[in-house]
């Protein structure tokens, strides 16, 4: 089916020079003073400020995304490395104490209290938030900060490994722990694991520098921890640390032992007496991975049949994104690890970046980041910057729900039946797994930044957190060292700390969201559309239940849902 679409063009400037090119500091200090010193005597003057003040925020943060997704796509090119440098050291610094300087002229004004109080209830919340934890001490500190997390990309990027006689990125080598030969799997995983171990004291090292920096942000600002400051920095008003240990012992409870059945059974049908880490991807029936497109071109154009099917307007998204350049989907050599959808608040178009090797896991990546990319699109039309940043609870919902709704529709990608249920099973399975290891990174982070440990105490730690929320079957005799990096491998530990638990209150939202549209049909899509056109203006508990779904991680709820996708299991067996 042939999309019809219009490629958006930027929205005409109000404030900010069409032509402004960011190449200096000078460049836009006017247009902060401007702001800064402008007088304002009604409420309309007051909301006019703030929508410039707005539109210059979307414009420096495309810049600076820009900059990020470049960077990424060549971590070799030092040019692009130095653009975004720049970006860190020389601007970002400098706008920190203006942000916070219109923070205070704007709840100072007596005007405040004449604005719309719902429409700009929540964005307030939060500003206030912001001048409570400001310190102009920690800029410099968050720049370094901001310098040394791209070192993890950096290391990553540049680990490789070589298989029969090629040259593999780890992205590429990962999928041949799926060969059906088990001496294959084992080679591979031994030089992966190697390689990453290379490494090891590198990325401790980092870490340990990170968290001394994290750890002094949060000391200036009167936090005892980091993780104090940061569910301050996060803007996490609807639950508690408390709320997040809750969140941990109900997923022991509920979920590990029902994942525990599946590898058992796993291993059961494999007859392997000891169950090694490279065992646990490969087919249990001997079947070949499933190879469900052929390059970056194939996943773009049976995503958008994919999403056109579900509902015309998510094919548009994408086919949009298709047209504008907005993809880089293909893993190679020098570009950085993972994925992720980057929003462009001022174009409104976001942008795609992954590493596709032509798995069924990128087929969830790309479902996923397209579920992020739908949200950016049904926000796009908001009036303040503010309103379209959603926090990550939110922002999760819309991306796995979409891994969730799309299945009925992956045909696309499997002509063959089998290999459908294949895929579906293994969704399925992956919605429940993804939950412990959610749990155990972040219950980590707690325990990183309350206690105080060395490099070796943090591996024995995370060794402990796995007995109880790791994978129960493994066998992992001569590979210890390799068990207790594990958590070296989660890139949110080391760039964006404390978003992680996100994932898990948002997977329990997507069962929910899939169970919803599979009893109400379009009405359930239409409920799903409507909590995302909310951007952030409402509080996560009110987005969820616009959606129709409760924002619930207590043990009766998440037993509720796993129940639900073991029922939708038991229909695929």
């Amino acid at each position: 089916m042939q999309t019809t679409i219009s490629i958006p063009t930027r929205p005409k400037r109000k404030f900010v020079s069409e032509n402004l090119l960011i190449d200096s500091w000078g460049k836009i200090k006017s247009l902060f003073d401007n702001l800064l010193e402008r007088e304002i005597s009604s409420v309309n003057d007051l909301e006019k400020w703030m929508l410039d003040r707005s539109e210059l925020e979307a414009v420096l943060e495309e810049d600076m995304a820009w900059r990020y997704i470049k960077m990424n796509i060549d971590t070799t090119d030092e040019e692009l490395g130095k653009r975004f440098s720049f970006w860190i050291k020389e601007i970002a610094p400098k706008t920190a104490p203006y942000s916070h300087k219109l923070n205070l002229k704007l709840v100072e004004s007596p005007f405040l209290q004449d604005l719309e109080r719902e429409k700009y209830r929540i964005y307030l919340r939060s500003v206030n938030k912001q001048i409570e934890i400001f310190r102009e001490e920690n800029i410099p500190l968050f720049t370094t900060m901001e310098q040394k997390q791209q070192e993890y990309g950096a290391i990553s990027a540049k680990m490789s490994v070589e298989v029969d006689d090629k040259k593999l990125t780890m992205q590429k080598a990962a999928q041949l722990l799926k060969d059906t030969e088990r001496n294959k799997r084992e080679e591979v995983f031994n030089k992966i694991s190697s390689r990453r171990l290379q490494d090891e004291k590198a990325l401790d090292d980092l870490f340990d520098e990170l968290i001394a920096l994290r750890q002094e942000i949060a000391k200036n600002a009167g936090f005892d921890n980091y993780r104090d400051y940061m569910f301050a920095a996060m803007g996490r008003f609807d639950y508690t640390p408390e709320d997040c240990f809750d969140f941990h012992d109900a997923i022991a409870k509920e979920i590990v032992p029902i994942i525990t059945s599946f590898e058992q059974k796993r291993k059961d049908k494999l007859g392997f007496e000891n169950y090694k880490p490279w065992d646990t991807q490969v087919d249990v029936d001997g079947l070949d991975p499933l190879k469900p497109f052929e390059g970056g071109k194939e996943l773009t154009d049976l995503s958008i049949e994919c999403f056109n099917r579900l509902r015309p307007y998510f094919g548009e998204c994408l086919a949009t994104m298709q047209a504008m350049k907005h993809l880089d989907l293909e893993s190679k050599d020098g570009k950085a690890p993972g994925g992720f959808m980057y929003p462009l608040y001022e174009i409104g178009v976001p942008f795609i970046f992954m590493n596709a090797v032509g798995s069924q896991r990128d087929v969830v990546t790309m479902v996923h980041e397209g579920g992020h990319a739908v949200h950016s699109f049904l926000s796009r039309n908001l009036s303040m910057t503010e309103f379209k940043s959603t926090p990550s609870e939110v922002a999760e919902l819309a991306s796995m729900s979409m891994e969730l709704i799309s299945m009925d529709n992956w045909d696309v990608f499997y002509s063959d039946d089998k290999e459908l249920k294949r895929a579906k099973l293994e969704q399925l399975e992956k919605a429940l797994e993804t939950l412990p290891w959610v749990a155990a990174i972040d219950k980590f982070q707690h325990w990183i930044y309350t206690n105080k440990h060395t490099a070796q105490q943090r591996k024995e730690k995370w060794l402990e957190i796995s007995a109880k929320l790791g994978n129960q079957i493994i066998d992992w005799k001569g590979n210890e060292s390799v068990h207790a990096n594990l958590w070296q491998r989660q890139l949110h530990l080391y760039e964006v700390p404390f978003y992680y638990i996100e994932y898990g209150m948002a997977q329990l939202g997507a069962i929910a969201m899939w169970r919803s549209y599979k009893k109400l049909g379009e009405n359930g899509l239409d409920n799903y559309m409507e909590a995302l056109k909310l951007g952030y203006t409402k509080s996560i508990s009110e987005i969820y239940e616009t959606a129709r779904i409760k924002f619930d991680f207590s043990a009766g709820y998440v037993k509720e849902l796993a129940d639900f996708i073991k029922e939708e299991l038991s229909k695929l067996d």
